[in-house]
């Protein structure tokens, strides 16, 4: 039996970067008939938000951009918690702040500190240019969430192929 990979996206309140991204990776390795063997889901760092839906401007960029409606609605907010560390292969902040928040909660753990990765490490352009952050795009509008959405979809390939890579190896 293949083992399952379980990715998880992570941003600071988990309605806006990284919901989308859940259901972006969850829509690409569908499509590159991964789904069966990849497990998508997404959290926040804050509990500011916790029980909350995604904001309505991430739904409309998914749909503008024609992602796949696989639950949108059905998103609620999380915070990550410590335990999940040992139940994912992959951990996705979007930003910089994310990323030491989940390293500081691995308090040092390599096995924990190894699963993390930067959502846009996996795009060669934005590792190019330096900058693998993700600005927040709820303080602006239509157009930040656009560019979330792109910053998202110059990452797919690299993530859908480490996963792949990841679940042949197994």
């Amino acid at each position: 039996m293949t083992e399952v990979c379980r990715v998880m996206t992570v941003c600071w309140g988990n309605i806006c970067r990284s919901p989308m991204a859940e259901f972006m990776v969850r829509a690409a390795v569908d499509s590159q008939g991964l789904g069966d063997v990849v497990e998508v889901s997404s959290c926040g760092v804050s509990a500011e938000e916790v029980g909350n839906g995604m904001d309505r401007r991430a739904v409309a960029a998914l749909r503008r951009h024609g992602v796949a409606d696989s639950g949108f609605a059905g998103h609620r907010a999380r915070q990550f918690e410590v335990g999940w560390f040992g139940e994912v292969d992959l951990l996705l902040p979007a930003d910089y702040r994310h990323e030491r928040m989940l390293r500081s909660l691995a308090g040092g753990d390599g096995d924990a500190e190894g699963k993390i990765r930067m959502i846009r490490e996996f795009d060669p352009a934005a590792v190019a240019s330096g900058d693998v952050g993700m600005a927040d795009p709820w303080y602006g509008g239509d157009e930040d969430f656009d560019v979330t959405f792109a910053q998202i979809s110059g990452a797919l390939p690299g993530i859908v192929g480490f996963v792949r890579d990841w679940v042949e190896s197994r």
